[in-house]
């Protein structure tokens, strides 16, 4: 009887506490009535929120390939289930025509839409609460001359409990807190932009950070790099030892690699090809050298290998034979005998920090489906990487990816064919 009213008594209070939470989530907005910027000059303020709507990537994830501009529709697949990019455009009904610049801030700001509702951290405001309150009522101010477009919103399609919206309170007591971006006193003008940059409107630690057990990111580990749910892309630590990071660059050659996709040290493919195509390639000399700067100005991470390469020895003798000989015949024509390539049209494998990762995904994926960096204005026609896994096994995949992951300098674990296997089934993106 004692244990029946304990348990009883326990259930009580962790509803309690559930409620509590929830109302607070719901009733508490934090710079909710920071006032809006009076401004002089209304198309210089839309100038710079249609700019700082490129640096965020919006146009990326609103809009459905083949769609109208912001019209959203476009799937944002996730481990929990389907979301579906809201319609941003200024349609009354479907749209944000009938917000105002208090609502759009308090989405940014506070991840929160015009009727209260906690808005799923797909969208990252997370990272956008760091947008100060005068760019925010810029790209207010530019989302208010997208035309509108009268394309209904489709509900979540989210599994049992992740469809429960208010169970997001707990989520967001854990994993969310408001706040704009504060500069550094004790860093450059320069360094403080690219911070902004990075940390807000470019959101860099949505892909390139890990994520736990409910999809919140890992704060003690920014810009250490991360698998990309669902898209089967690893993004790299931006801020790895060892010289695998970008401070271990020129920085001319990661402003090359933001503004066209390509570089003498490497290209982008995957999900920061379409990053640079539709946000990175818009920003000015001056921001890109900000973030630049930042980026490079990072301490470094030590990123574990996975438990699984400590059983995967270096590559045996035959293995690495089998893949010389298949690098030999498919590959050397652009990557070279050295792995240096011919960049920037065909990148070095030889030091290059996707290639000898912990995770072997992006090494592998590029050998079997190929692929291309975006089509930028400094890059108009991309060189491109045909597809090897048609013509390739699995085991001929690991032993070419296993050659590659340790010659030329690369000291990366070896790769097996059950990984390529588990690999082929990635959907392409």
């Amino acid at each position: 009887m004692r244990v029946r009213t304990l348990l009883a008594s326990l259930a009580v209070a962790l509803i309690l506490v559930a409620g509590a939470v929830l109302l607070v989530q719901t009733l508490h907005d934090p710079g909710s009535d920071t006032p809006g910027v009076a401004v002089a000059d209304g198309v210089q303020q839309i100038a710079r929120g249609r700019y700082l709507a490129q640096a965020a990537g919006c146009i990326g994830c609103h809009t459905m390939r083949g769609g109208a501009e912001y019209a959203g529709g476009r799937t944002i697949a996730t481990p929990f289930g389907d979301l579906y990019a809201p319609n941003i455009t200024t349609d009354r009904t479907h749209g944000i025509g009938a917000w105002g610049a208090d609502d759009f801030w308090r989405a940014l700001h506070n991840g929160k839409s015009r009727d209260g509702r906690f808005l799923y951290p797909a969208f990252p405001y997370t990272d956008y609460t760091k947008i100060n309150r005068a760019d925010a009522d810029a790209m207010y101010a530019y989302f208010m001359t997208v035309p509108a477009v009268a394309q209904a919103n489709r509900p979540p399609a989210l599994r049992f409990p992740y469809d429960q919206r208010w169970l997001l309170a707990g989520w967001r007591a854990l994993y969310f807190q408001p706040g704009t971006f504060v500069p550094d006193a004790t860093r450059s003008a320069q360094w403080n932009s690219g911070a902004y940059l990075v940390q807000g409107a470019g959101h860099c630690n949505a892909c390139h950070a890990n994520r736990n057990a409910v999809g919140a990111t890992d704060n003690g580990m920014d810009l250490a790099g991360g698998l990309i749910p669902m898209l089967g892309w690893y993004a790299p630590s931006l801020s790895a030892e060892q010289g695998n990071g970008l401070g271990s660059w020129n920085s001319s050659d990661v402003v090359d690699l933001l503004r066209t996709g390509v570089s003498m040290r490497g290209a982008v493919f995957g999900p920061m090809a379409e990053v640079v195509q539709h946000s990175l390639q818009h920003l000015t000399s001056d921001d890109l050298g900000a973030m630049t700067a930042y980026l490079q100005a990072l301490p470094p991470t030590v990123v574990a290998a996975p438990a699984r390469q400590a059983t995967l020895l270096a590559a045996d003798s035959a293995i690495m034979q089998r893949g010389a000989a298949i690098y030999r015949d498919q590959c050397v024509a652009c990557h070279k005998a050295d792995g240096r390539g011919a960049p920037p049209a065909y990148p070095p494998l030889a030091g290059n920090q996707s290639v000898a990762a912990a995770s072997t995904i992006n090494a592998i994926r590029m050998v079997l489906n190929g692929g291309y960096p975006p089509v930028t204005a400094g890059n108009p026609r991309p060189y491109g990487m045909p597809p090897f896994g048609p013509s390739l096994d699995d085991a001929d995949v690991a032993a070419a990816v296993s050659f590659i992951r340790g010659s030329w300098g690369n000291k990366a674990g070896a790769v097996s064919p059950d990984e390529v296997r588990s690999y082929r089934a990635v959907p392409i993106e």
